[in-house]
């Protein structure tokens, strides 16, 4: 009776406790000192500099040249995929800046989580780090069945669910069940358990060996390959720039790897030199090698006969009848997807033990196991549902919810970064800033719906890209820069520019995604906002509550002695 009674007070009390909670922020020496402390054991800093360009290397390597190439190269962008991967590293390359700064101010697990947090309170923190947690997810699973196809390439088989058991009255898009994927994500999880030092060395020494298979793909293909494969049969892009573009949005979250490099943060000695060299300088290299690779693909077939399913081994069979490098490419892929699903889950574990810190989600996933220093229950519960979704889930299903949650998080922390450095950090007002990011947003919004008007209205196009130019430029020229606080060791340079830049890049990207994306984000955002209201703002409400009661019991105590 008495738990019903407090279950009926909480629901009451909601709208007071949503007051209190929802836009509550922390300070950054908070959040690496008192909420990392409810881990009990702290993670072990035993990562160097190197380690850290491997992880974020590894991370995106495999996870988008190798899953997403061919198929937007087909059905897309066309040979111009190249430009799709250009469009997208660009993008990436500024949210990498943003995530850098972040990274040495707060050098804590949580990432973005974190970022948002200390700069727009709870609510939003935990809807970014929920959405980055369900992409982790959702493009791991992607990734681990993607897998199965190139190892059964490796072995000579070409047909694409050779390795998966049909299964009948189950719905089409999850009646192919994948056996080999499950198994690689229950093996990885039992390896990141066990320790992150070993789990990075693991990963550099797959990302070494990675990386001459590209060296060997991007020389193979182009020698094999023909520059007229290019322009034929229907031109450098036969989709338009709007395929161009529609590309770029769906390779988008083959540079995720470099959010997983953020989340080292508790880990790595030396956190303020390493933590910008490995963000962005791990998103540079991959850049380069996602278009290379791109390229050659494309000039050894034409682009309507590559393959749906491991197109790079289908390529080198049908195009250079090299059936033994068809055999390499496939275990090359296959290293690959293992090293950069390793980085993803390393990364997605970390997110969900600093959500379970702030209390948004249970205790229990916060705990770091003593011996070896990794978020241990967070690492194997997630583990399960990424192997629960591989199981079922086809490719193209998956696909289609995956660059929208990517992208608003990119989105929300460009925008906490110049409300961090100029309102939190300067002595600008935070109305005057939010200001300047509503109408940032709302120009950028502009562009890219006139782009989406049938015939593309050039004029308003213009118009809107000039105002978010300018809008940038007289807050540029109207703020103060003088700081509050002693500026970080490496701080993003040319601000507001960069993320401004990278609001406007996030925003336009977003806006190319089919209807589907937005109405499974949609459903899921709800879910999200329905745990928050019934769990999450309780949960935290009732524990801080509880830690001001205890504080003041030990100041009385204190007092009286």
């Amino acid at each position: 009776m008495a738990a019903l009674r407090d279950v009926l007070l909480s629901i009451a009390q909601t709208p007071h406790r949503l007051r209190r909670r929802a836009l509550v922020t922390w300070t950054p020496a908070q959040e690496t000192s008192e909420v990392r402390d409810r881990s009990g054991a702290r993670m072990k800093r035993r990562l160097e500099w190197y380690d850290l360009v491997g992880l974020g290397v590894g991370g995106m390597l495999g996870a988008g040249v190798f899953v997403t190439t061919g198929r937007v190269a087909r059905d897309t962008a066309g040979p111009a995929v190249f430009a799709s991967y250009v469009i997208a590293g660009v993008s990436a390359l500024l949210s990498s800046f943003c995530y850098a700064e972040f990274s040495v101010r707060v050098p804590a697990a949580g990432g973005a989580f974190s970022y948002l947090r200390v700069t727009f309170g709870e609510l939003v923190g935990f809807f970014g780090g929920a959405n980055i947690l369900m992409e982790y997810v959702l493009s791991n699973a992607a990734v681990a069945r993607s897998f199965t196809d190139y190892l059964a390439s490796t072995c000579g088989i070409t047909e694409p669910d050779a390795w998966r058991i049909q299964v009948d009255g189950i719905a089409k898009g999850y009646n192919a069940l994948d056996f080999p994927a499950v198994a690689l994500i229950l093996v990885l999880t039992l390896c990141l358990c066990y320790s992150t030092k070993e789990s990075a060395m693991l990963n550099m020494v797959i990302t070494v060996f990675h990386l001459l298979f590209f060296v060997f793909i991007i020389l193979a293909g182009l020698w094999n390959g023909s520059a007229r494969n290019l322009v034929a049969p229907h031109g450098l892009a036969p989709y338009g720039v709007r395929g161009v573009l529609d590309g770029a949005a769906i390779v988008y979250f083959s540079y995720i790897g470099y959010d997983s490099a953020s989340t080292m943060a508790e880990e790595i000695r030396e956190p303020a030199r390493a933590l910008p060299v490995g963000i962005a300088g791990s998103v540079l290299v991959v850049s380069a090698l996602y278009c290379l690779m791109s390229l050659a693909l494309c000039a050894m077939l034409p682009y309507t006969e590559i393959a749906e399913s491991a197109p790079f081994s289908a390529a080198f069979r049908e195009k250079a009848g090299w059936e033994w490098a068809g055999s390499v490419v496939g275990a090359g892929a296959s290293l690959g997807i293992v090293a950069s699903l390793l980085v993803a889950m390393l990364g997605q574990a970390r997110y969900l033990c600093v959500i379970a810190r702030a209390r948004l989600v249970p205790a229990w996933l916060a705990k770091v196991h003593p011996s070896t220093g990794t978020p241990m229950n967070a690492t194997i519960f997630l583990g399960l549902c990424t192997a629960s979704i591989a199981l079922f889930t086809e490719l193209q299903v998956v696909f289609e919810m995956i660059s929208i949650g990517t992208l608003l998080v990119f989105y929300l922390v460009a925008n906490a970064l110049i409300y961090h450095r100029y309102a939190k950090l300067g002595a600008n007002r935070s109305l005057h800033v939010l200001l300047f990011l509503l109408l940032l947003t709302l120009s950028s919004l502009g562009f890219s719906l006139s782009r989406r008007i049938h015939g593309q209205c050039r004029w308003a196009m213009a118009l809107f890209g000039a105002t978010s130019v300018a809008i940038t430029a007289m807050f540029h020229c109207a703020v103060r820069r003088d700081m509050a606080e002693p500026p970080s060791e490496w701080m993003v340079p040319l601000m507001p520019w960069p993320a401004a830049a990278s609001v406007f890049l996030n925003v336009f990207l977003m806006t190319t995604l089919k209807v589907m994306s937005f109405q499974r984000f949609g459903l899921w955002s709800l879910v999200i906002i329905v745990f928050y209201v019934c769990y999450g703002v309780h949960s935290t409400y009732t524990a801080e509550e509880n830690e001001d009661v205890n504080a003041m019991i030990h100041h009385a105590n204190m007092d009286i002695s």
